[in-house]
């Protein structure tokens, strides 16, 4: 490892991988588990039933406004631990870094990493680092997986919607998606958004507490609200109406989609939620969110119905279309 970029040794297991782990990662990562440097972690006290979720993260560009391939990382596994109605505590993490990675690289997106997981509550107890040869990979990917708590009873699932039931939503839609976008290509006409990146875990824990149990709960990353609620109607075979004029999207981001040809319920989401729960306790679920920093700009967007499984959706004139899952990738590499 030289002073200034990661070379191949930094990756061997030997004296420059034992530099790398103890002044950057450890720095950041420090906590009595980890600390203890064995081959795996040992975790006490853990009650099931438990929630695992893995994902891996190869964003471009790494850095964008709103967070990092490192914040990212933790609130994309975070919130789909808190998705079964479960309280995430731990995480590890996996490195794939390129050789000439610059080391402040490195460490700056390993200190979102830190932030994030202490903002979440959550301790990263284990990981790995591999280097590989310029150009073998893009910079850097990053894999989590994450273990939680199970605590609501029965956990939400996407198997559990049923007609009669409404669908919320936590807040703005096609933040993040147009935010990479715009930082990929530098376009200076998406200035004002910003990635919506975050956690979701305490605002989830409130909504069980005030709501009582909760039929699904889903983030919709990638292929966006569209296509997560195509996955539900699926998998719990109803239909769902949603109602265009309910559901929240920012202003500069209808903006920047009506230029760029894209629509925004089909972007990706990094800190919000879909809700679907019966619908005479939807006002304290929305008072739930409303209640957290990340679900402001909660709205009620539409029902569960009866009939062939599919979303359809209420438009602004007062007709109505049927919203299929996405086709191909809209944005590549979005997270």
């Amino acid at each position: 490892m030289s002073k200034d970029c990661l070379l191949l040794d930094a990756g061997s297991g030997g004296r420059a991988s034992q530099r790398l782990i103890s002044q950057c990662f450890m720095r950041h990562f420090s906590n009595p588990l980890l600390d203890r440097m064995d081959d795996a972690a040992r975790l006490e006290g853990l009650r099931g039933p438990l929630a695992v979720s893995t994902d891996s993260y190869t964003v471009t560009p790494l850095f964008f406004p709103g967070g990092s391939i490192g914040s990212l990382a933790v609130h994309g596994t975070v919130n789909d631990v808190a998705m079964l109605g479960a309280r995430p505590l731990y995480l590890s993490c996996a490195f794939i870094l390129e050789e000439g990675l610059p080391l402040e690289t490195l460490e700056a997106v390993v200190r979102d990493m830190g932030e994030a997981a202490r903002e979440a509550g959550v301790q990263i107890v284990t990981g790995d680092t591999k280097v590989v040869p310029h150009g073998a990979c893009d910079k850097m990917f990053i894999n989590t997986t994450g273990i939680g708590e199970i605590l609501a009873d029965p956990a939400p699932s996407g198997h559990h919607a049923r007609p009669g039931d409404a669908v919320l939503v936590s807040g703005a839609m096609g933040d993040h998606g147009l935010t990479i976008m715009g930082s990929r290509e530098n376009l200076s006409f998406l200035t004002d958004v910003r990635s919506d990146s975050a956690p979701l875990n305490a605002m989830i824990a409130e909504i069980i507490k005030a709501a009582g149990p909760v039929h699904v709960l889903r983030d919709p990353t990638r292929g966006g609200l569209a296509t997560t609620l195509n996955e539900i109607a699926e998998q719990s075979g109803v239909q769902i109406e949603v109602d265009e004029t309910r559901i929240p999207v920012h202003e500069a981001v209808k903006n920047g989609c009506s230029f760029l040809g894209l629509d925004p319920l089909y972007l990706a989401n990094e800190g919000k939620c879909i809700c679907i729960l019966p619908a005479e306790r939807a006002e304290a679920a929305l008072a739930a969110m409303r209640a957290c920093p990340q679900g402001a700009e909660a709205a009620c967007i539409g029902t569960v119905g009866e009939g062939k499984p599919q979303v359809r959706l209420r438009t602004r004139i007062g007709g109505q279309r049927l919203l299929g899952m996405l086709e191909g990738a809209q944005l590549p590499r979005i997270c």
